[in-house]
């Protein structure tokens, strides 16, 4: 996906930076400067830059983009759209990690911020000391006008994941991430499938381990009737799992991975029976049980057929 800027790169860093921030927003203008001063608020040893994806505001968020970048144009690269390119089916990310030049890519949208000033610095601090890590999260408490609402991950997600969890899409705080730029295209499975991250998080798995840092302060996920997956419907989140799920299991299977084709598939056949009725449920799973029947008595049939000499 091409992204066009009109102010890209202004004035460049003295040096190249170490790490990039990447920020999609869209009619956020109530909740952006808060995320961008989050970010501006990093106290680190490397330089950063803030790519920022404004997707054809009409709120005054793009306004507000145009004035930070003029405020600190050697860090902050705005890109904009005459066009929202979400209704159009079309995602934001591929083009800004294409654009990303830092080693790392932190990841937060516009309408979520961090709390840690130290953050960045602790991520980084660690994966450059631990080249068999791909990727560092956190906690990420989620809260709307009310207050707050919890931390997102609990219990047992709470710690480090390994590689193949990674590939399985195990849950992560998308806005608490810092992981390796290894993304330079995304397969064209890929390209499509609604809940992106997930995406991410299984392609990072073929490069690395994951590392719960449970010492850097919650990120705030703000939870409001403009979020993209958080106000959805029960069956809406349902049919954008499923078709990730769906897009994953195409992508391994073209890649020849034919352990982590067949978990996406039981993933996808779970999620099929969770949206629909009891009945049709039922009777989609009489349907499998007929079929394996069937399928296993033809398998014995031939096996003794075989066996048998005359």
């Amino acid at each position: 996906m091409d992204v066009t800027s009109q102010n890209a790169t202004p004035e460049q860093p003295s040096h190249a930076p170490l790490l990039s921030i990447v920020c999609p927003t869209f009619n956020q203008v109530g909740f952006i400067t808060q995320t961008l001063d989050s970010f501006l608020a990093q106290k680190t040893h490397f330089p950063i830059e803030i790519l920022i994806n404004d997707d054809c505001s009409t709120d005054g968020t793009t306004q507000i983009v145009e004035h930070y970048a003029q405020r600190y144009p050697g860090i902050i690269r705005p890109f904009y759209y005459p066009e929202n390119q979400y209704s159009q089916g079309k995602l934001c990310t591929p083009g800004l990690f294409k654009q990303a030049r830092g080693k790392y890519i932190a990841f937060c949208e516009g309408d979520d911020y961090w709390t840690d000033p130290l953050k960045l610095q602790i991520q980084v601090d660690f994966l450059e000391s631990h080249p068999d890590y791909v990727i560092t999260y956190h906690d990420a408490m989620a809260f709307d006008s009310e207050g707050e609402r919890g931390i997102q991950l609990k219990g047992k997600l709470r710690a480090d994941a390994t590689s193949l969890e990674l590939q399985k899409t195990r849950p992560i705080s998308t806005l608490t991430t810092v992981f390796r730029n290894v993304f330079h295209e995304l397969p064209p499975e890929l390209l499509l499938a609604p809940l992106n991250d997930l995406c991410w998080w299984s392609l990072l798995g073929a490069h690395g381990k994951g590392k719960f840092l449970a010492e850097i302060k919650p990120a705030m996920y703000r939870v409001h009737p403009g979020g993209i997956f958080s106000m959805r419907s029960h069956k809406r989140k349902l049919h954008m799992s499923l078709q990730t799920n769906t897009s994953l299991a195409n992508y391994y299977n073209r890649i020849g991975n034919e352990a982590l084709y067949e978990h996406f598939l039981v993933q996808v056949f779970g999620l099929s029976l969770s949206s629909v009725s009891p009945l049709r449920k039922l009777q989609a799973l009489l349907l499998v049980a007929r079929n394996v029947s069937v399928n296993l008595s033809r398998r014995l049939l031939l096996s003794v057929s075989k066996g048998h000499v005359q």
